[in-house]
């Protein structure tokens, strides 16, 4: 177990090379013995600086819940981090590309709560029932540690790398579509680069939720209503560059259009 004063430390690092947009070495070739319970302890810290910073978590992220994710990473378990209020943008968004360290963009469905979802007993049909809506949505990844060689340890350190995500297509009931069969063209400038369907997400998107409010359950904590939860990428990451357009057809769910300037 790391002490306090690492882990603060930790989140200083992950802080300032956010802010001077670079990335920092493996913090498990740094400390050995740096477990998951570590990793989620440095990113509770960071999440309650950038808190205190005047920002607003309005939801959570899953990460690595697919097999097209755990093959282009190497990790083969789920983890999560937390949204904040201003991580979250609107279909057509104009994205600075300096504002990255670097930037990839997946294809998700976001659940919005109606209800609150709480651990360790979640199941799918719970997440189905407390759902208000289904939205398409990217996430676009930042990471402030180094790519090669991450652990699961690393990623959960750096809140899962999230960076933001865009918001846009047609918002659906939870019922109204075969969440399993909803399915994805992912464009950069007008080329298809990867295709995918929501059951790659642990067979169900929905499932990847439920994973997340028992997950949180360990730590204590819960999901709330109103919490917008990205349930986990079908595709994998593709790489952006400063004047990429992304374009996703998600066919009756409609849309999403971003930019990188």
């Amino acid at each position: 177990m790391l002490q306090r004063e690492e882990i603060e430390r930790i989140v200083d690092d992950l802080l300032t090379a956010d802010r001077e947009r670079r990335v920092v070495p493996l913090l498990t070739a740094r400390h050995p013995g740096m477990d998951i319970e570590d990793a989620y302890a440095v990113q509770a810290l960071w999440a309650e600086r950038r808190a205190e910073a005047g920002h607003r978590i309005v939801g959570h992220k899953i990460g690595l819940t697919s097999k097209a994710m755990q093959a282009a990473t190497g990790i083969t378990e789920p983890d999560y981090g937390v949204i904040f209020d201003d991580m979250v943008l609107e279909n057509g968004a104009v994205l600075a590309y300096d504002d990255f360290s670097n930037v990839r963009v997946e294809v998700e469905l976001a659940f919005v709560l109606d209800k609150p979802l709480t651990g360790p007993s979640c199941t799918l049909f719970d997440v189905l029932d407390a759902t208000k809506y289904v939205v398409p949505a990217l996430e676009i990844l930042n990471s402030h540690i180094e790519l090669r060689g991450r652990t699961v340890v690393d990623t959960i350190s750096d809140n899962a790398a999230m960076g933001v995500m865009v918001v846009g297509g047609r918002p659906v009931a939870a019922d109204a579509v075969d969440l399993r069969r909803v399915s994805a063209l992912l464009y950069r400038n007008e080329t298809i680069e990867e295709t995918g369907v929501a059951a790659g997400v642990l067979n169900h998107p929905a499932a990847g939720v439920a994973w997340l409010a028992n997950k949180l359950a360990q730590h204590g904590t819960s999901l709330a209503a109103g919490e917008i939860i990205l349930s986990g990428s079908f595709t994998r990451p593709m790489w952006l560059e400063r004047g990429d357009t992304v374009h996703a057809d998600y066919g009756d769910l409609g849309a999403i259009t971003c930019r990188f300037k």
